[in-house]
Formats: structure tokens, sequence, C-alpha cells
């Protein structure tokens, strides 16, 4: 072999090296980056804190909410739709941990979510008669300004929190911020129990929310005949005073 044959031997075998060297540089600083990436990453296994305690809240895991409650939680905590754990507990019926966090010195038991609902409402509508009893004991506001837990009760006809609510002096005529009455719910929905419940109790079949709908409209324009039978009654005795 020439010199010069020679010479570009040991140079193509230095490029090489020279080359295999900065591969191994570049597949080292690739481990280190996955290696990063992975220890930023949670398995499973090792789900974030509050995803757990969402998860725990949604199946009445009462155990699994006090723990981590007792490591420094936040009973106030939301989940990614905003939804605080109370109000959460109250849409799930998970009355269990809905104690355990109302028992909370920390909770506040008129947290909303970001549609302006709080526990008591979410009880009332799935009629949850204890959810709602446990959060009257702690104080829980009845008369809530707006759409009231009274409104959500009466709307899916749930005769015994109404009446418990009425107890524990809900304005029977409370208005919507559109002016709509817990009656003209109950009329919508075609609950005659609940309408003869709240008349009862002195609810005014008379009132008009912003549109000048009446109960008695509600019951017309959602086809409840026996609402409208019932409803058609009690205006006609009230004329004849």
């Amino acid at each position: 072999m020439s010199i010069a044959a020679s010479q570009d031997t040991l140079a193509a075998h230095g490029a090489l090296a020279s080359a295999r060297r900065r591969a191994s540089r570049v597949a080292f600083a690739a481990t280190l980056a996955c290696a990063a990436l992975t220890s930023l990453m949670v398995s499973p296994a090792q789900a974030a804190p509050i995803d757990s305690l969402i998860k725990s809240v949604k199946f009445d895991d009462v155990d699994g909410v006090n723990k981590l409650l007792a490591k420094g939680m936040d009973p106030n905590s939301v989940d990614n739709q905003g939804m605080p754990l109370l109000v959460l507990a109250a849409r799930e019926k998970s009355d269990k941990v809905g104690a355990a966090l109302v028992a909370n010195p920390k909770t506040n038991i008129e947290i909303q979510d970001k549609a302006g609902e709080n526990a008591m409402m979410m009880a009332s509508l799935n009629g949850d008669l204890d959810f709602v009893n446990l959060l009257i004991a702690k104080d829980a506001e009845v008369n809530k300004k707006g759409w009231a837990p009274l409104h959500y009760a009466a709307a899916n006809g749930h005769d015994d929190v109404v009446k418990v609510l009425l107890d524990h002096s809900a304005y029977v005529d409370a208005g919507s911020p559109n002016g709509t009455t817990p009656l003209m719910m109950a009329a919508r929905g075609g609950h005659v129990s609940t309408v003869k419940l709240l008349l009862d109790n002195g609810a005014d079949l008379t009132v008009k929310n912003q549109i000048g709908m009446t109960a008695l409209d509600f019951a017309k324009t959602y086809k409840e005949p026996d609402v409208v039978e019932g409803l058609t009654a009690r205006l006609q005795q009230m004329q004849q005073k």
C-alpha cells in the first residue's frame, strides 16, 4: 500500500471513529432526554392525588377521601370541569363522602360549580333527602339567590325534599333570574302532587315570569293535562271567593 493510500485509509478510519464518537454523544443525550421525560410522566399506579381524590368521591369511597384529606388535600378542590368535590358528591349521591366533606371544618358548603349550582341544589334535584338534611343541619342556605334548591326539587317532583325545604323556610315563590317559580317548574314537569304541595303552602299561581307565563301556561305548553285541570280548578276557586 502506498503512503498516499495509507494516509487515506488512516483518514477514513479517523473520520469513522469521529463519527462514532459523535453518534455515541447523540445517543447518550437522547437517553438523558428520555429519562427526563419519563420522570415527568405519571403511570396509572402513580396517579396525581387530585385524580385519586375525585375518583374516591365519585365512588363514595369515604376511606380514600379521608386518607387524602388527612395528607393535606383541599376539601374545596375541583375536578377538571370546575366542579367542587362537595357538589360532585351530591351529584353522584355519594352520601358517605358528602358527610365526610361536610364534617371537615375547611369545607365551604356553599361552594358552587361554574353553572352556579351548589350541593344543596344537586341533592334536591336528585331527591337525595339524606344529603339535603345533612346540609341543612350544617346551616346550608335554603334560599339561594336566583335558582334555588326548591326549584330543583320541584322540577323533578321530589315532594319529600320540597316539604323539608319549605319546613326550613324556603321561599315558596322564589324567582329564578328569569322569574320562573318552583310552581312553574313542577307544572312544567307534570308533577301533580308537587303542584298541590306548593299551592297548599301558599304558592301564587298567578305569578308570571319575564315572558309572561304562569304555572298554568307552563302546564298547557308542555301538555300536562292533569296539572292543567288542577290549576284551572284552583283558579276558579280563587275567583269565586
